[in-house]
């Protein structure tokens, strides 16, 4: 069963410090809003991959490619911004650890900054992972284990001021994609617990700050039904 640190938003000193390798983990998620350097430094503290997608206070990460070593955007030679060694899983499916992490970066669009989409947006773009989806599991009969995202659901532990509004389209993202558990930032607790949810079977863990859980993979499943 993956062990994983899930990290999002909000900086916590002692994971900058050499205290974190008391964390036993397969692999560093982080739902966005944190420091790239934070990023580098846990998965190198720990020598585990880390997964992210962006946050609506991150840099602009769209049309960056990566052949052979070589960063490109537009077709030009560009110093990718993200965190060194980072996995973007933003409008993406990937395998990593033994889990397969559907990721969607972003907020609410509330000015003009980047990695803010309307609704409709958003919902183009799940719609793209949806189906990224769905083609992995026609080929290896894999679902997804992790849906990673920087705002949550709308009325799913989200505020209601502008800037804090959830996406109503993760409702369909979720029941389409039916992930044990579901990932993500972008609300702080100000010192306030912030209880799981659940939607339908998926469990939906706000990560701001950090927490460490045990996910069980499609993979380990199917192997045990063997």
């Amino acid at each position: 069963m993956p062990k994983v640190l899930a990290v999002a938003d909000e900086v916590v000193e002692q994971l900058w410090t050499d205290q974190v390798r008391t964390h036993d983990v397969d692999l560093i998620v982080a739902a966005g809003d944190l420091p790239f350097d934070y990023l580098e430094y846990l998965s190198s503290a720990l020598d585990k991959p880390c997964v992210f997608v962006p946050g609506n206070h991150d840099a602009d990460l769209t049309g960056y490619a990566n052949v052979r070593g070589l960063w490109t955007r537009a077709g030009i030679p560009s110093r990718w911004p993200g965190p060194d060694g980072g996995m973007n899983a933003d409008q993406r499916v990937v395998d990593v650890a033994g889990l397969r992490i559907a990721g969607l970066g972003g907020s609410i669009r509330y000015n003009e900054g980047p990695n803010q989409w309307t609704e409709r947006q958003q919902a183009r773009r799940s719609r793209r992972v949806v189906r990224q989806a769905g083609w992995r599991k026609l080929r290896d009969g894999r679902g997804v284990d992790v849906l990673l995202t920087h705002s949550p659901p709308r009325d799913c532990g989200d505020e209601q001021d502008a800037p804090h509004r959830g996406f109503a389209c993760l409702h369909s993202a979720v029941r389409r994609l039916r992930p044990p558990l579901m990932l993500h930032g972008h609300i702080h607790p100000h010192g306030e617990r912030k209880p799981d949810r659940h939607l339908g079977g998926t469990r939906v863990v706000n990560v701001v700050g950090y927490k460490v859980l045990d996910i069980p993979s499609t993979t380990s499943e199917a192997r045990d039904a063997r």
